[in-house]
C-alpha cells in the first residue's frame, strides 16, 4: 500500500507517533511526542481519555503530520499473546472460527476479547492430521475501545489496531542484521511501564512477553527512596545508572533504588529468554537487541549482557528508512531513535 500513514504509540509517560510515506521504499517523514499528565495511561491502558485526547491534538500540531489516518499501537495487561496448536484450516476459515477454536486457552471471556493470530508453521501430529501453530493475540474489547475513543476525541482517523510487539518486530527484524539463519534474535523494547519482549528467527516471531516494567519503575524507585520529584528522580537515575554486576556500588541510597528496581528489570527479562529456551525445538538466542525510551539507562545494556551472556546491542531502527524533511537534526534523531521503534513498526503494518 503507497501513501502516507502515522504509527501511534500511546505509552504511560507520553503519545509519542512517526509519519512514513509506504511505497517502493519507505520514508521516515515526521517524528513527534508529547508528555502525559501522571495517570492519564496506566500500564499502557488509556484512563482518561480526555488527557490522552489533548495531548494528540498537541502532538499534531506540534509535529505537523500531514495525514490523520494512525495505526494505534496496544500493549498492557489485557492483552495475551499465546502459542497455540489450531487443526489446520485456511486462514479465512480459521479466522471465522477462531473464537470457537480458542475458547479454552483465552484467560477471558472471549465475548470480551478482541483475536488475532499469526500463523508460525506447518506440521503433522502424532496421529497423522494436519496443524498449523499460530501465535494468538486476545485482546480485551473495553481496553482497545478506550484508546480507540481518545483517538476519535482527537479528530484522528484509526486506520487499525495493532500490537506493539509486532511493530518492535517490524522496526528491527532486519535492521543492522547480518544475515542470521539458524539463530534467534531477542527484540526487548523498555518503555516506561510496559516493555515488549520479541524473539524471532528471520523475522518469524517465535516468543511474545509483554513485561508491565520498565524504566518509569526505576525512576519512581528514585524518587520514593530520595523523596524528591519524579523529574528530579529521573536526572538522579540518568547520571547513576545501574552497576554492571549485581551488588557492586550501593552505597548511595539513589545507588540502591536503582539496583532493586533495575535488577528486578534484568532478572525478568532473563527470565522470559530463559523460558523461551527451555522450550522443546527452540532456536538458540544469538543476541539481545535493545529499544525504548527506558533502554537509555547508562549501564543496562551491559548488566543485561552479563546477566544474559549474551552481546547487547542497540536497535537501530532508522538505519532501514529513508530521511524526509523530518526537521530533527542528526543529533536529534540519534537521541529520539529508540523511541521512533513502535511508531514507526505500527506505521510499516499498513503495508
Amino acid at each position: 500500500m503507497a501513501g502516507k500513514v502515522v504509527g501511534l504509540d500511546i505509552g504511560t509517560s507520553g503519545v509519542r507517533a512517526a509519519e512514513l510515506t509506504l511505497g517502493k521504499s519507505t520514508t521516515l517523514e515526521r517524528f513527534g511526542q508529547v508528555a502525559l499528565p501522571p495517570g492519564a495511561v496506566r500500564g499502557g491502558e488509556v484512563v482518561d481519555s480526555n488527557a490522552v485526547a489533548y495531548a494528540l491534538r498537541q502532538l499534531w500540531a506540534q509535529a505537523k503530520f500531514s495525514t490523520k489516518k494512525v495505526v494505534v499501537g496496544v500493549a498492557n495487561q489485557n492483552v495475551v499473546v499465546r502459542q497455540v496448536d489450531l487443526p489446520w484450516m485456511a486462514e479465512d476459515d480459521l479466522r471465522k472460527s477462531l473464537a470457537f477454536q480458542v475458547q479454552d486457552v483465552v484467560p477471558m471471556p472471549i465475548e470480551q476479547a478482541i483475536l488475532d493470530f499469526h500463523p508460525l508453521e506447518e506440521f503433522t501430529d502424532e496421529q497423522g492430521g494436519r496443524m498449523l501453530r499460530v501465535l494468538l493475540v486476545a485482546a480485551n474489547r473495553d481496553m482497545v475501545s478506550s484508546a480507540l475513543d481518545a483517538v476519535k476525541q482527537a479528530g484522528l482517523d484509526a486506520q487499525m489496531v495493532d500490537l506493539n510487539s509486532f511493530a518492535v518486530l517490524r522496526s528491527l527484524a532486519f535492521a543492522g542484521t547480518s544475515g542470521m539463519t539458524s539463530e534467534a534474535e531477542a527484540l526487548v523494547d523498555v518503555g516506561a511501564n510496559v516493555t515488549n519482549i520479541v524473539v524471532h528467527q528471520n523475522g518469524v516471531p517465535r516468543f511474545v512477553r509483554i513485561l508491565m516494567m520498565g524504566g518509569g519503575d526505576i525512576t519512581d524507585a528514585v524518587a520514593d527512596r530520595l523523596g524528591v520529584p519524579v523529574e528530579q528522580a529521573e536526572t538522579v537515575k540518568q547520571q547513576t545508572g545501574l552497576a554492571q554486576v549485581a551488588g557492586m556500588a550501593e552505597s548511595h541510597p539513589a545507588q540502591r533504588a536503582i539496583e532493586a528496581a533495575g535488577g528486578s528489570f534484568v532478572d525478568e527479562v532473563r527470565g522470559s529468554l530463559d523460558y523461551f529456551a527451555a522450550q522443546p525445538g527452540s532456536p538458540r538466542i544469538g543476541r539481545v537487541v535493545l529499544t525504548g525510551g527506558g533502554s537509555l539507562l547508562p549501564g543496562l545494556a551491559q548488566r543485561l549482557s552479563t546477566a544474559t551472556r549474551l552481546p547487547v546491542q542497540p536497535g537501530r531502527p532508522l538505519s532501514v528508512l529513508n530521511l524526509g524533511k523530518t526537521g530533527l537534526t542528526p543529533d536529534q534523531l540519534a537521541y529520539v531513535e529508540p523511541m521512533v521503534t513502535v511508531p514507526v513498526g505500527l506505521a510499516m503494518g499498513v503495508a
